[in-house]
């Protein structure tokens, strides 16, 4: 039999006749108690460490260096009034000609192009400043920018290798993968660090319906529950291999609130691509093919002026002869109410269709004629310059 008391070993026999001299403490630090499981891990201590890393950690640190703060400074339009007249005579100095913006972008080539979104640096802006995680500043350069789209090319004017972020096929995403945002949300980018919010892909291929006031249009949208505030216009939305899936832009905040409830939208990746790739070449979007065919949104005056269905959609007012759309058969005073599988609902609406498809393509077109509806489908030929 044996006995273990206070951390010594011992037989019967010896325990009937111990011998103090002999016996040698043992510590208490040396000492072994049985534990619950969940009271002590026998995980070793490194081990620990590589647990908190995941796919969305690594996504992080792939992406964070070329994630960079835009600021820019846009002229003020003023025409001069009564009250500024009046403020400047109580309250002295000048009015501010300036308005500054703030917003995100990310690098997507090692000689420093930076995407963005087009309300991010304005129509006209006098200045620029990327900053990057590193804490440099450089002057940035407007390559061009596209308002329907809300989509701008920035090229950073050093000459240097800068990390950069890849591209995703923004038609392979799922809902319910995981979306992380990074960005620069109320400006909080100074310690040189985008801020991560992590989310997963709430739906795709939001469209939303055009304002009259807003020159932009926002089809195929990725929404997404990572948190977007003001700020992070312009940052990336990635995937959790780091590449970007789609540009975040906007948020609906619905009620009173002025802040992120959980619907974020990004402009997916692919529609970047397409864009820049424009871009970089002529500075402008243009439709490499030409419809042949001109068109105006539907109004209530013009319903009742031609007699006209009551529905939205584009009146056709003009067909070159040749081009495709006289060839599939369109027709002056003929009403477009689908664009491939879209309901059209303005003009601007249709020139952002347009923009999805490239010369070669055949694109689907339904119409009303006197109170008909019909489909044809239009062949799109390269444009043919002007000599």
């Amino acid at each position: 039999m044996l006995l273990v008391v206070m951390g010594i070993s011992c037989t019967n026999e010896e325990q009937q006749s111990p011998n103090p001299e002999e016996a040698t403490p043992v510590p208490f630090s040396a000492i072994h108690v049985d534990e619950p499981n969940n009271l002590r891990s026998n995980a070793p201590a490194e081990t620990i460490e590589l647990s908190r890393e995941n796919a969305i950690t690594r996504a992080v640190d792939k992406a964070s260096s070329s994630v960079v703060s835009i600021m820019t400074r846009q002229p003020v339009r003023r025409f001069e009034s009564a009250q500024d007249e009046f403020l400047r005579y109580f309250f002295g100095g000048q009015l501010p000609q300036e308005n500054t913006n703030v917003g995100s972008g990310f690098i997507i080539s090692e000689d420093g192009l930076v995407v963005t979104n087009q309300h991010v640096v304005g129509s006209n802006p006098s200045e620029i400043t990327i900053s990057t995680v590193e804490g440099a500043m450089y002057e940035g350069e407007l390559v061009g920018f596209d308002e329907l789209t809300d989509i701008a090319l920035i090229r950073i004017k050093e000459d240097e290798v800068f990390p950069f972020v890849t591209l995703s096929d923004s038609d392979d995403v799922i809902v319910g993968e995981w979306a992380i945002a990074l960005g620069n949300p109320f400006g909080l980018f100074e310690d040189g660090q985008p801020t991560a919010t992590v989310g997963v892909i709430s739906a795709k291929n939001r469209d939303f319906s055009p304002d009259p006031n807003n020159p932009r249009v926002y089809i195929d949208m990725l929404q997404t529950d990572a948190a977007i505030n003001r700020g992070n216009s312009g940052g990336p939305l990635l995937n959790s291999n780091g590449e970007v899936i789609g540009m975040n832009t906007f948020i609906y905040t619905g009620g009173t609130s002025a802040g992120f409830v959980g619907l974020s939208f990004a402009i997916p990746s692919n529609r970047i691509e397409r864009i820049i790739t424009q871009l970089l070449t002529s500075g402008v979007v243009i439709l490499d093919y030409d419809p042949g065919m001109e068109f105006t949104s539907m109004t209530e005056q013009l319903y009742y002026r031609y007699r006209l269905p009551y529905v939205r959609g584009l009146l056709v007012t003009s067909v070159n002869r040749g081009g495709p759309a006289f060839e599939c058969g369109i027709m002056p005073g003929d009403v477009i109410v689908k664009i491939g599988e879209e309901r059209v609902v303005s003009e601007m609406h249709a020139w952002a269709l347009l923009r999805d498809y490239d010369v070669g393509d055949s694109m689907k077109v339904e119409l009303i004629r006197e109170n008909e509806l019909y489909e044809t489908e239009m062949y799109l030929r390269q444009r043919v310059s002007a000599k």
